[in-house]
């Protein structure tokens, strides 16, 4: 059974830092394509921060040069290392990945095979 499991949500003040892991078992063949998705209540999820197995990192517009997404292959775990923290932040983050079998990219929530539970950030100005 797959299961991706997010830790290190919490709440910090505006401008701190937040750490996020995901760790990822029951993959035959490991991950491809991992990511980070947020979403608030009422809103559609949106894709955070994603990178492929080799290692090539993609960030969305909001987040870029405040969040890094990284990835420890053997251990198949996912990262986020978010500072600057912004109330417009908080929401729920989920972990995301795509087989390695699958291939291809992990940029939108259709292209996601397995998600975790998420774990919830709370930016307070």
């Amino acid at each position: 059974q797959v299961e991706l499991v997010e830790t290190g949500g919490g709440s910090v003040q505006a401008g701190g830092s937040l750490r996020l892991s995901c760790a990822a078992s029951g993959l035959d063949y490991g991950t491809g394509c991992m990511g980070w998705f947020r979403q608030v209540s009422g809103k559609e999820r949106e894709a955070v921060a994603r990178i492929y197995a080799r290692g090539s990192p993609y960030y969305a517009d909001s987040v870029k040069g405040r969040f890094t997404i990284s990835r420890d292959n053997a251990k198949d775990t996912l990262y986020l290392q978010m500072t600057s923290l912004k109330p417009e932040d908080t929401a729920m983050y989920y972990c995301a990945a795509r087989r390695a079998s699958s291939g291809g990219t992990c940029a939108n929530a259709v292209d996601i095979d397995f998600w975790g539970k998420g774990t919830l950030v709370t930016i307070s100005s």
